[in-house]
């Protein structure tokens, strides 16, 4: 549970309370942890002011989700034909199989980081290569059951999603084409025959369904719990500013700062971003003055029956009624948008000034788009089912194959990262909030890998939620020990021990309680070496006595030993942890979609990991016993937290038609000789009812590659 106080510096912030490890769920307690809950009737975690209090920034909260679901399928707002959804049209994720290769871009150092790898199979892979099924796993072991035998096969390239052509943004085109007018500029990476490819990220795609449940987004959680109307990083970006209207005709920019809104934040991150969505240069109000005056989805099929759109499709099949200006109006509260004059200068010399609606674009559609995503919620599953009267730890809807499976998954840990009604500890610390006991930290110190001798157990400080399970050594991906634009940690426990250290202060405004940890530095520094938490002990009840914090010259010695001693912090090469729900269609798997299969996950978890990384979390991911019966059944539970609902798109999940780059001819664009010609896919409008028998469900990712 959260609650607003104000911190020793007297800025608001937010206190995440402790979370009890072993706590009691009804019916009782496994050896390792509880059945977690269903998350049928868990509320997404609100936005304070958006929708509620005497003025609310969105006054009609249907418009806003029709606004939303038309910019995320939108393919005008891309550069050259990219959409939201490109990248997420398939049970919130991406199952293209060409031209989805990425170099280890951040394998900082490594001659392997701007060079492709040839694969598993022997092909040589790189740009417009079509994956095939022995390409996986990408660490490729003689006993995938034993981390120490033989490696046959591994490499730092990833598996992702491909965006963008590389190009450098002149202006918008007045052609009505869709496509801004973008100047090629040469790939040395991406590219076959001498004819750019389009990029790929440096990072698989997770899924949207279930995200809107986050304290963070992104694998390394730059997007930001807090939206500050312009960026992904919260308070931390000092220029983010929305332009307000006040009465009198007055406008002024006035620094946003809605919480629980980290869906917004990570919104606005692809639109700009030059090889996912956009040519380099472009800026956010461009986007709006080219959106503003069209037909939202213009030229894209939208079903009768779409369960949003529908009501707002147009008479001709294609796109909606009306503009997005018109959408944005009403939707979004005047002082938004109703401002005379001008609103900064536009990066086109020759075009005028933006006006208020263009300027806030951005702010628009972070907040549309996370209306919107926090619809896509799955919770009709076998595992959602009334829990068993006999047996009050297991779903009614299991049969006993995926019962089974059940109580391996508790009796191996699994529940501990994959914990809470999303089965993620990654959710907002509220989703964990159960009655009569307290919620999940940001920040906790836990038992991980010997940071000493190389071989014993250390007790270092975690972000909740991020783990460096050793899927790649920590220096092929810095993850959650990596920096925002501005210098900033990415980090939360990082940004804590450097305020221990009176070094700087923490720039995201979180509270973290010693008393809260699960080893508090009491439990391994002596009393001598210790001082009176400032932040206080209300709140810590019984564990008041655990409110304490190392001496200065005590923290000053730690940080010079190897690892930094007792102040180790175990972020570096930390990801995410993703929800387990539709695991079985949102493959292929990690952080660098490096595992094909669930059976390839599993063995992954029950070898102990990849690689022995110094801040890999032993005392979770570690070498366990498990028959290919058992593997077989642990599979099966997996499989019970698929969303029929997902599987055959019906509403929430139904959608617009979109083309979607999908590899490339081997022959130059017309319009753009320097491009090789795209390849597209063509994913068929869907309504509220989903799928029809013809078409059939969509697959697990597996299933569309060849062998």
């Amino acid at each position: 549970m959260s609650q607003l106080l104000n911190a020793v510096s007297g800025k608001v912030s937010l206190l995440i309370a402790v979370s009890v490890w072993g706590a009691l769920l009804p019916g009782g307690v496994t050896a390792h942890g509880n059945t977690p809950p269903s998350l049928k009737g868990v509320k997404v975690p609100s936005t304070p002011g958006l929708l509620d209090g005497a003025d609310p920034i969105v006054v009609n909260k249907k418009i806003a989700i029709q606004l939303g679901k038309a910019l995320f399928w939108d393919t005008h707002v891309g550069s050259d034909g990219m959409a939201c959804a490109s990248c997420h049209f398939h049970a919130g994720a991406d199952a293209r199989v060409i031209n989805q290769l990425s170099t280890g871009k951040l394998h900082k150092r490594a001659a392997t980081s701007s060079t492709f790898e040839p694969t598993a199979s022997g092909d040589a892979g790189g740009p417009n290569y079509k994956l095939k099924t022995g390409d996986f796993p990408f660490h490729k072991l003689a006993n995938p059951l034993d981390q120490s035998s033989a490696v046959l096969f591994t490499t730092d390239d990833v598996l992702s999603s491909s965006g963008v052509f590389l190009s450098h943004f002149r202006g918008l085109n007045p052609d009505g084409s869709g496509h801004d007018d973008c100047a090629p500029r040469n790939d040395s990476i991406f590219q076959t025959g001498g004819l750019n490819t389009r990029r790929v990220q440096p990072r698989h795609t997770p899924s949207v369904i279930n995200a809107g449940y986050n304290f963070r987004n992104f694998w390394d959680g730059r997007a930001n719990n807090i939206f500050n109307g312009v960026s992904p990083f919260g308070v931390r970006d000092p220029n983010a500013a929305v332009w307000i209207a006040e009465q009198n005709g007055n406008v002024h920019l006035d620094k946003i700062k809605l919480e629980n809104a980290a869906l917004a934040s990570q919104a606005v991150a692809p639109p700009t971003n030059s090889s996912e969505m956009s040519c380099m240069q472009r800026k956010f109000p461009e986007i709006g003055r080219k959106l503003l005056k069209h037909r939202p989805l213009q030229d894209q099929e939208v079903h009768p029956q779409d369960s949003v759109l529908g009501v707002v499709r147009s008479a001709s099949g294609k796109g909606l009624k009306g503009t997005y200006e018109a959408f944005i109006k009403n939707a979004f509260a005047p002082r938004y948008w109703s401002g005379i004059g001008e609103f900064g200068a536009s990066a086109n010399k020759n075009s005028p000034p933006y006006n208020q609606m263009e300027a806030n674009f951005s702010f628009f559609f972070g907040l549309a788009l996370q209306l919107y995503e926090q619809t896509l919620i799955s919770d009709q599953t076998p595992f959602d089912t009334p829990r068993n009267q006999a047996s009050p730890q297991i779903p009614s809807g299991l049969n006993p194959r995926q019962t089974r499976g059940l109580k391996i998954f508790l009796d191996a840990h699994c529940a501990i990262c994959h914990r809470g009604p999303t089965l993620s500890s990654a959710a907002h610390p509220d989703v964990y909030t159960l009655s009569d006991e307290f919620g999940v930290r940001v920040v906790n110190r836990k038992t991980v890998n010997g940071s000493f001798t190389g071989n014993g157990i250390a007790n270092g400080l975690v972000d909740e939620g991020f783990f460096n399970t050793s899927v790649t050594p920590t220096d092929n991906d810095p993850g959650l020990g990596g920096t925002d634009p501005f210098g900033n940690p990415l980090s939360f426990s990082t940004q804590y021990l450097q305020w221990l250290l009176e070094l700087k202060e923490m720039v995201d405004p979180v509270v973290i309680k010693s008393c809260d940890l699960d080893n508090p530095f009491a439990k391994d520094f002596k009393p001598d070496e210790l001082i009176d938490d400032p932040i206080g002990s209300v709140g810590c009840y019984d564990r008041a006595v655990y409110a304490k914090i190392p001496k200065l010259a005590v923290m000053q010695a730690e940080m010079k030993k190897r690892n930094q001693g007792r102040l180790l912090t175990a972020v570096n090469g930390a990801f995410k942890v993703p929800s387990l729900r539709n695991i079985e269609l949102t493959g292929p798997y990690m952080h660098n979609g490096s595992m094909l299969t669930l059976e390839q996950v599993v063995e992954f978890y029950f070898r102990g990991g990849n690689f022995n990384n110094p801040h890999h979390f032993a005392t979770l991911v570690f070498p366990q016993s498990i028959t290919e019966t058992q593997k077989g059944d642990l599979v099966a539970f997996l499989k019970s937290l698929t969303d029929e609902r997902v599987r055959w798109e019906r509403a929430p999940f139904d959608h617009p038609q979109i083309l979607i780059p999908h590899g490339h001819e081997e022959i130059a664009d017309e319009q753009n000789p320097a491009f090789a010609k795209d390849r597209f896919l063509n994913v068929p409008a869907i309504g509220k009812e989903g799928r029809d028998a013809a078409l059939g469900p969509i697959k697990p990712f597996h299933q569309y590659l060849e062998n």
